[in-house]
Order: structure tokens, then C-alpha cells, then sequence
């Protein structure tokens, strides 16, 4: 119950995040590749039979997930946005950099180096590492 101060039951509760998932335009599914998989070095993963038809890509690392999804009204999401655990952020930055990305820097979080970064989409993914 929202709001709520009480202790909930064991179950039917939240325990972790599966998947994010951001729009993407039509027919874009390559650039996607060489964004998510080519600088961001996910890997693609296939899509499930009754899903591929719709178009899109999911990515993956470990425990990071991401869907992009087709929207035929698409707007870019810039201000929600995934935030993915990287281990060498200025590594990274480097390779991002090299390709053109834009990097916007913020103000520092207590634990973590993190800058914000768009993806070919105008979708903002922020890119955080531990330090300390």
C-alpha cells in the first residue's frame, strides 16, 4: 500500500529490475547495433519469436538489460534514463568520444564518476563508476 508504514509480506514484492526499455524510431535497428553493441559493447540477444515481428533489439551484460523498442510516434526519453555500471568510465568516454558521442558531465554523486551520454536516438543513458 503506498504510503504505508507497516511491514509487507514476503510476497508479491519487487526484487530486482529484468529489463529497461527506451523507443526507438522504425527501421533504425542497425544504428542501435552500432551504438549499444559496437560502443557500448552489449550483446545483442535474440528476441523472442512472438515479439521479433515488432521490430526493435534487446541488449545485454551480465545483469544490465535493455529492450529498444518501436515507436511509431517516437520522442526521445531525455530526462528518464537507464544508468549503466561501467568499470573503466574514462576508457569508455575515450572510445565514445572517438565516434563523435557527446558527453555531458554532471554534478558529482557521493561513490561515483558519472557523466550522461545520448544515444543515436536522442535517448539519455548515464554512464556511472564506482570509485573510492
Amino acid at each position: 500500500m503506498a504510503g504505508s508504514s507497516g511491514s509487507l509480506e514476503a510476497i508479491g514484492q519487487i526484487m530486482a529490475l529484468d529489463h529497461v526499455q527506451l523507443a526507438m524510431p522504425a527501421g533504425m535497428e542497425d544504428v542501435a547495433r552500432g551504438f549499444y553493441e559496437g560502443l557500448l559493447g552489449l550483446t545483442e540477444v535474440q528476441k523472442p519469436l512472438n515479439l521479433a515481428g515488432r521490430g526493435g533489439c534487446w541488449f545485454e551484460r551480465g545483469e544490465a538489460r535493455i529492450h529498444l523498442g518501436i515507436d511509431p510516434a517516437f520522442s526521445p526519453a531525455r530526462k528518464a534514463h537507464p544508468a549503466f555500471l561501467v568499470d573503466d568510465l574514462a576508457l569508455l568516454l575515450l572510445r565514445l568520444e572517438a565516434s563523435g558521442v557527446s558527453i555531458t558531465r554532471d554534478a558529482p554523486l557521493a561513490g561515483y564518476a558519472r557523466c550522461y551520454v545520448s544515444d543515436p536516438f536522442g535517448n539519455r543513458i548515464e554512464l556511472m563508476q564506482r570509485i573510492g
